[in-house]
């Protein structure tokens, strides 16, 4: 009954830990040779995972980076399309991360991030609970399944505005033709008529 009831009690303590967990989706406009820079609060022991995807604006790549509450440089990615960067939280303060087109001169670059922060659920290794690792591992689970849905999303998107920039090229290039045709044809039925007229005068 004991056992049990420890069960029940740490399935509640992970279900709310999930429930309080902070995930939020977000989406950026990095204008070129600048960056874009968030932050985030977090305690000791805290995990937080940063996942991104370019979605439009040049080669699709931009610099990542992240800083601790006293300005170190704990990760850093250059020129990624998209990325998954995990943290634990080594002390208590404000952690920074920025996305940054400071490459690029021209292009602007369209970003899609998502923050997941999980709190820290203290474990005095006294207890050796399989389902609690499972629930971990689900959580985890639904954590990247998420992500990767977006990813399409976003993937979605950028193709579909590919294929309409595409149908709209090939529209305007169309009428284009045509008007070209229809001047090319004006100009030989003038060019015949005045060729004929002068023949007859002759």
């Amino acid at each position: 009954m004991h056992s049990f009831s420890y069960t029940v009690s740490i399935i509640i303590t992970l279900l709310l830990s999930i429930a309080i967990c902070n995930s939020a989706a977000h989406t950026v406009t990095v204008l070129a040779n600048s960056r874009e820079c968030f932050y985030e609060e977090l305690h000791k022991g805290d995990k937080m995972t940063v996942t991104f995807q370019v979605g439009d604006g040049g080669h699709l790549d931009i610099d990542y980076l992240m800083y601790d509450p006293s300005d170190r440089l704990m990760e850093s990615s250059e020129r990624q399309t998209t990325g998954t960067f995990s943290i634990n939280a080594e002390s208590e303060g404000r952690y920074t991360y920025c996305f940054s087109n400071e490459m690029s001169t021209v292009s602007e670059k369209l970003v899609s991030f998502n923050v997941h922060g999980i709190i820290y659920v203290p474990d005095d290794g006294s207890h050796s609970d399989p389902l609690e690792k499972e629930i971990r591992e689900l959580a985890d689970g639904l954590a990247a399944i998420k992500d990767e849905q977006e990813y399409i999303v976003m993937r979605e998107r950028t193709h579909r505005d590919t294929a309409e920039s595409t149908n709209d090229r090939v529209k305007y290039w169309s009428i284009f033709q045509f008007i070209v045709l229809c001047a090319v044809c004006g100009w030989q039925v003038t060019y015949l008529k005045r060729f004929f007229e002068v023949k007859r005068v002759v």
